[in-house]
């Protein structure tokens, strides 16, 4: 398999640590006097383009991994079509990207594209974790140390599940507790609340699990999953997927595309429909971003990699462009590389190494891929080193240092 080198390190992106300095102080971060020398700061990149602010149109376009700088240490990164975040070790969470309706989460719709503002929860409330694959359009989720979920943003289906489509340009709490994994997209989300999963949002495709296609903007129960636990939630435009401990993987939802694995394009699926697969799974990665795309990665608990639904940008690395994979197709990494986690966006598909090198291929017509141009790629290409964690959705991507 080719590879094309277009590589640079996490550790050289471009600091905006001052401003950083000055929000952290307003904010009540620390000391009012705090200096360089008194904040940490931590890398995280980012590439591609936001998208979902009508009169922004296409936003933040980088072509080659930029730096954010924040101003303390980075845990977990997250991602929706239009905004980015990072959950530091002390609980705050910081957005940049577009903020048209309130997924910045500053009680404000100002854009910060290329500076993270902080995001505004009630005094007292700390993250614990983010959902990294993925977050509804234009909207955000978290999860706080008690298990609580706090969501902000457009909410444009309903999917926060608290009674109508409003939109908060703050978190509220929303009606779950003891939420262990979490995942959205488009207009939908799922929640893994007690051990029970719940969904609330547009149900057009069975998204939500419920064997039904009728939406709806407070908890529904997804049919019951046959083994054991949810390990992680994934979610597409049109599509969700569960992740047990057991390691068999289920999804649901539009499968026009082949993105359901089953074998067929004929049927949508209102409720968990079981992916065979010859290893059980221990990294799922569910992307796309309109109705034309859609595609789901997997490695296994043996090393191998396996991936099924859109291919029409290469998203699926096998060298071309495809018609719709109705089955588990297997890929490989490039000669001598090992991949460590996957992920997947819009129609771009991405992977970290065990040596934390970051290889992208697929559709870069936003820059998505991160060498620098704007051209799809069919084989993984190099784009960046040192990496611990990534998220993709839609248009854009991050990664995180380790």
């Amino acid at each position: 398999m080719q590879l094309v080198k277009a590589g640079r390190s996490l550790r050289t992106g471009i600091a905006v640590g001052a401003s950083l300095l000055a929000l952290a102080a307003a904010a009540g971060v620390g000391p009012a006097s705090a200096s360089a020398s008194t904040i940490s700061t931590h890398q995280v990149e980012h590439w591609g383009t936001f998208f979902g602010d009508a009169s922004a149109g296409a936003a933040g376009t980088q072509l080659s991994p930029a730096g954010v700088t924040l101003p303390g240490k980075v845990t977990e990164i997250a991602t929706s079509n239009s905004t980015q975040y990072a959950l530091l070790a002390n609980g705050q969470v910081w957005a940049w990207g577009l903020g048209n309706a309130g997924q910045l989460g500053t009680g404000g719709t100002a854009n910060s594209l290329a500076t993270p503002v902080l995001v505004h929860f009630p005094t007292g409330v700390k993250i614990a974790f983010l959902p990294a694959d993925a977050m509804p359009y234009d909207s955000a989720m978290a999860v706080d140390t008690t298990g609580h979920v706090w969501g902000w943003g457009a909410n444009s289906g309903g999917e926060f599940c608290l009674g109508k489509p409003k939109s908060y340009t703050t978190p509220v709490k929303l009606p779950f507790t003891k939420v262990t994994t979490l995942a959205g997209a488009a207009d939908h989300a799922t929640y893994d609340a007690h051990g029970t999963l719940y969904s609330c949002g547009t149900n057009t495709y069975g998204e939500l699990g419920d064997d039904s296609t009728a939406s709806s903007h407070v908890p529904v129960k997804v049919k019951v999953l046959s083994g054991a636990s949810v390990t992680a939630l994934v979610a597409s435009w049109g599509n969700t997927g569960a992740l047990l401990s057991g390691g068999k993987y289920y999804d649901w939802g539009m499968n026009g595309e082949g993105q359901l694995g089953t074998g067929s394009t004929a049927h949508l699926a209102t409720g968990p429909v079981h992916v065979k697969l010859p290893a059980p799974v221990t990294v799922a990665a569910l992307g796309g971003s309109l109705p034309g795309n859609g595609q789901t990665l997997v490695k296994l608990g043996n090393g191998e990699l396996f991936a099924w639904g859109a291919d029409g940008s290469g998203q699926l690395d096998n060298g071309k462009k495809m018609l719709a994979q109705r089955t588990p197709l297997r890929f490989h990494a490039p000669s001598g590389v090992t991949y460590r986690t996957l992920a997947t966006s819009g129609a771009t598909s991405y992977a970290i190494a065990t040596t934390g090198n970051v290889y992208a291929w697929g559709n870069g017509d936003a820059g998505q891929v991160g060498d620098g141009t704007e051209s799809n790629a069919l084989a993984p290409v190099l784009v960046a080193s040192g990496a611990a964690g990534i998220s993709a959705t839609a248009d854009d991507v991050a990664i995180r240092e380790g």
